[in-house]
């Protein structure tokens, strides 16, 4: 079933739209989710959560890519049961050393300007596209999918010390990248 058709049945309020988007993309969303949380019951839930949210989302949002609006509703929803979880466990995960990791390259100034992070998105992406694709697959995997080193190693036939290296590298040229682009670092 295309996306069109799953998006039309969130448009009609059938409950056809639940079963089918989690029989096309289901695992693909706990893959997500269990990626950061790193617990298959707090995955499921998140995924659960992440339909009801769809739910009440579609309508009035009309997604152009019903796959990807899903997998980032779910890696939000994820982090946020992240936080939560790890509230009084500070450092457990990946997520706290993701963050740090990064935030030697993009200001954590908390601004909530919207034209400020969508300038900033759009920066990303172009960045990210200029990189040869084996060195975005690391950088996603590492940054948007929270893995480990020992799991981008194992899933790219690489030794984990290159692996740090590679990613090591990489934020230097995005540093570089978003202060020639005018962001402050």
């Amino acid at each position: 079933m295309t996306d069109e058709i799953i998006i039309g049945l969130f448009m009609e309020r059938s409950e056809d739209a639940i079963t089918e988007t989690q029989r096309q993309y289901g695992r693909y969303f706990i893959s997500i989710a269990y990626g950061i949380v790193w617990n298959e019951s707090d995955a499921e839930e998140i995924v659960n959560d992440m339909y009801l949210q769809a739910w009440n989302t579609i309508p009035p949002a009309h997604p152009d890519h019903l796959k990807a609006f899903l997998g980032r509703m779910t890696r939000q929803l994820a982090i946020k049961k992240l936080e939560k979880n790890t509230a009084k466990k500070r450092g457990e995960g990946q997520y706290p050393a993701v963050i740090d990791e990064l935030s030697e390259c993009v200001s954590g100034d908390g601004s909530d300007d919207i034209p400020d992070q969508i300038a900033l998105r759009e920066a990303l992406n172009r960045f990210l596209r200029m990189l040869p694709s084996d060195v975005r697959a690391v950088f996603i995997r590492r940054y948007w999918h929270m893995q480990s080193i020992a799991d981008i190693a194992g899933a790219c036939s690489m030794g984990e010390n290159r692996v740090k290296s590679q990613l090591m590298r990489t934020r230097k040229k995005l540093r570089k990248y978003l202060m020639e682009e005018g962001f402050s670092v």
